[in-house]
């Protein structure tokens, strides 16, 4: 008997060990399965109600006003301009903006920087002339004074000058000095004469253009001496001048020049002491240079530089 509840015992603990795990969870589980269908049905309608919803916002938009998908919402948010993107507003006062008030007050304001500019530019185009002047006049003063300075600097006093009423573009060159050798030297021992006396008129442009050199006195025949005193050497003409030419140079080769052409004082009576004219060497000067551009150079000697 004892051995038989032995038995039925062990029965029945083997038996409730050895129920199926599964029936167990099942059965547990079975209220949560309810719970999460239930979940699911309440999430439903609300996706459903979402989309109703969007689907009545699409209606009085039309069909330029798609409604955004998922994902979409912060491109929709990029495309609207940021602050700092948005376009400049025009000053006021600036030209074709803004109401008649706003053009009222530039025109009030005056003229912008461009305008402004133009009518400097304009009222400066006077002032060129005047100022590439006074550039021209410092070039010919600074040539100039370093041209006395070595004048005065020679050592044979081959040459000397005199400023003419104190101005530094107008000259009197005493000539010293010629060939020891030549009639002309005799000449003027014999007439006691210690200097041709020439005068030299620098233009506004000098050294780039010659200067208008003429004899004083004493009259001079022949040696390229022309009527007025006026000298026919192509070095003095604006196509034979260089600006490297100084006037100790430009003597020396007047000089030469007189020796070469055989150049005498005048000593015929009642024509020695006449004196001789500007205006008319300017006429006589004027007139040999339109010669010699049209027949060509030839005197003094290609030989004499």
């Amino acid at each position: 008997m004892a051995t038989l509840l032995r038995k039925i015992g062990l029965i029945r603990l083997h038996n409730r060990d050895t129920e199926d795990p599964k029936h167990h969870h099942n059965h547990r589980g079975g209220g949560g399965g309810q719970q999460s269908a239930s979940l699911r049905g309440k999430g439903g309608a609300k996706s459903g109600g979402h989309k109703q919803q969007q689907q009545q916002q699409q209606q009085p938009g039309g069909a330029g006003d798609a409604s955004p998908g998922p994902g979409k919402g912060k491109g929709k948010r990029a495309a609207e301009p940021a602050p700092h993107d948005k376009p400049p507003q025009p000053a006021a006062g600036a030209a074709g903006a803004g109401g008649p008030r706003e053009r009222a007050a530039g025109a009030r304001a005056g003229p912008g920087p461009a305008a402004a500019a133009a009518a400097a530019a304009t009222a400066g185009g006077s002032l060129v002339p005047a100022a590439r002047q006074q550039h021209c006049t410092q070039v010919r003063s600074r040539r100039l004074m370093k041209e006395l300075q070595d004048i005065a600097r020679l050592s044979d006093r081959f040459i000397s000058v005199e400023l003419v009423d104190e101005s530094l573009f107008d000259w009197n060159v005493k000539l010293h000095q010629v060939d020891k050798d030549s009639v002309l030297w005799q000449d003027m021992k014999e007439t006691n004469t210690e200097f041709i006396l020439l005068n030299l008129t620098f233009p506004d442009n000098f050294p780039f253009s010659p200067p208008f050199m003429r004899v004083l006195s004493p009259r001079l025949e022949n040696g390229y001496v022309l009527d007025g005193g006026a000298i026919c050497m192509e070095l003095l003409t604006p196509r034979g001048w260089s600006s490297a030419y100084t006037v100790e140079a430009v003597m020396r080769q007047f000089a030469a020049s007189l020796v070469k052409g055989q150049g005498r004082i005048c000593r015929k009576a009642g024509k020695s002491k006449k004196s001789f004219s500007r205006k008319e060497a300017e006429a006589t000067f004027k007139s040999l240079v339109k010669t010699h551009e049209k027949y060509g150079w030839v005197t003094p000697p290609v030989s004499d530089g």
